[in-house]
């Protein structure tokens, strides 16, 4: 019995209502970043993100700046795919009340410190990305990117509804094209918009105390099409609602099905299998060749995240339409745990 269709979102919702209750009519989906996150209320209980990750050439770069009403958390990684070099940093800075996350997801958002500066300027359907950390495993990093949101394309804006207190809207926004450089140290690594591509993952919402999920993701040129790939799991099963796309250069197919992974939490280097829950329309093999593991213990906040880099192979069919071979497909994929 496959899942019903969610509803699509067409004109301009706010999240949330007076209270910072969830909106009912925000519930669905929308093509367009058109649901504002008006979050407000729910002490110490609100998440708000932007998580970038630019695919290189020859590198993954990916920065970060999230705030959990405690703390702000920001962080920047960075893997050599042929040599494997991979180094992280993190910033926490208790109650982060310097930190401001918009509302909008076409916002600019900052933060400076004496170990990191982030900077996402939005301007004119760019974001101007400019990283700079003056130890960075011993090195000087300085990113200067600009990742262009092109206004034709359409991307994923979907309200998670666990209950009337407890929400997630998640915007993930696939094959921006990318321009610009990463240096550390010596090393300078350069990107370009018909190839390089990041994929933004604004998340804003009132979270249960503990919660775990998947997410995999991919956005490459493969031959003369740009294909983006957006799978959740776990944390949006049973919801009515999924995060759950794929993209043709630039246009959408929403994915109603909820999807199982399937990997061995004991060795995540392992091959996992995605496939849709009902029917055949995803069937895809993920093997990894990096494993990435970020873990806090703060006592009263925990958070372990096993993420994956590695090559996506099998097939996806589109709604009434085309099966798409996905053969070699750069990406990553992740199980993530959060006491917060």
């Amino acid at each position: 019995m496959p899942q019903h269709a969610e509803k699509e979102i067409t004109v301009p919702t706010l999240l949330c209502d007076e209270k910072g209750n969830l909106n009912p009519k925000a519930i669905g989906y929308a093509k367009k970043p058109i649901i504002e996150s008006n979050l407000k209320g729910h002490y110490m209980r609100k998440k708000k993100w932007n998580y970038w990750c630019v695919f290189g050439d020859e590198i993954l770069f990916s920065a970060t700046i999230s705030h959990l009403d405690y703390a702000a958390v920001c962080f920047v990684y960075f893997l050599n795919y042929e040599t494997q070099r991979y180094v992280e940093k993190t910033v926490t800075i208790p109650l982060g009340s310097r930190v401001k996350m918009p509302t909008h997801i076409l916002e600019s958002v900052r933060l400076h410190s004496k170990e990191m500066s982030i900077q996402l300027l939005y301007i004119q359907n760019e974001t101007h990305m400019t990283v700079t950390i003056p130890d960075f495993d011993g090195d000087l990093l300085h990113a200067d990117l600009h990742i262009s949101h092109p206004i034709e394309d359409e991307s994923l804006n979907v309200v998670i509804p666990w209950s009337r207190t407890q929400f997630q809207f998640t915007a993930k926004h696939h094959l921006l094209p990318t321009t610009g450089f990463v240096k550390i140290g010596d090393a300078r690594y350069s990107f370009q918009t018909e190839d390089n591509f990041s994929v933004l993952d604004y998340g804003r919402g009132i979270w249960p105390r503990e919660a775990l999920w998947n997410w995999g993701f991919a956005s490459q040129r493969v031959g003369s099409k740009r294909i983006g790939l957006n799978f959740g799991g776990k944390w949006t099963d049973g919801t009515g609602m999924t995060e759950n796309a794929i993209f043709v250069d630039g246009k959408i197919t929403k994915i109603h099905e909820d999807l199982l992974f399937s990997y061995n939490s004991n060795d995540f280097m392992l091959p996992w299998t995605i496939k849709t829950k009902f029917s055949n329309e995803v069937n895809l093999t993920f093997t990894p060749f990096f494993h990435r593991v970020a873990k806090t213990d703060a006592k009263l906040i925990s958070s372990e995240v096993n993420q994956m880099m590695g090559y996506y192979n099998g097939k996806i069919q589109l709604e009434n339409g085309p099966t798409l071979q996905i053969q070699q497909l750069l990406g990553c994929i992740e199980e993530h745990k959060a006491k917060w």
